[in-house]
């Protein structure tokens, strides 16, 4: 496992070869089974989320380090808000995917925050690893 390395995809709407990058980021980053599955399914609805709502494009950052891995989706248009994250389960939806995916991302991730820079929206998620037994 490589600890603590850093890289940066642009969001498009290619999100097989963005799903190929996470998947490989995911491995060399040391996660294996259901949260290398967790961290290409997420990558991929905040990717998705980005172009259906921002249209303005974006880019993710990924990084990993000794206890985990971090995602930085971030929506060049500003249009995910606090108010996406906030959909309780239960919430009636007019659409099959309206929050849906923002409501998963937040159950599977350790950590999320949204921060609005300079007139964009910064997604942050976190996974850790999983605790590993001693021998």
């Amino acid at each position: 496992m490589i600890s603590e390395f850093r890289l940066q995809w642009p969001i498009t709407r290619d999100l097989a070869a963005l799903r190929e990058w996470v998947h490989a980021f995911g491995i060399a980053a040391g996660l294996t089974r259901q949260r290398l599955d967790d961290l290409v399914f997420v990558a991929n609805e905040a990717a998705t989320n980005v172009l259906q709502h921002g249209g303005a494009g974006g880019a993710l950052i990924a990084w990993s380090d000794n206890t985990g891995v971090s995602l930085e989706v971030i929506d060049a248009a500003g249009a995910l808000t606090e108010a996406h994250l906030s959909i309780e389960p239960g919430h009636r939806v007019s659409h099959v995917s309206d929050g849906v995916g923002l409501r998963l991302i937040r159950r599977l991730c350790d950590e999320v925050s949204l921060e609005d820079v300079a007139g964009s929206t910064r997604l942050r998620l976190r996974l850790r690893r999983p605790v590993q037994a001693a021998a």
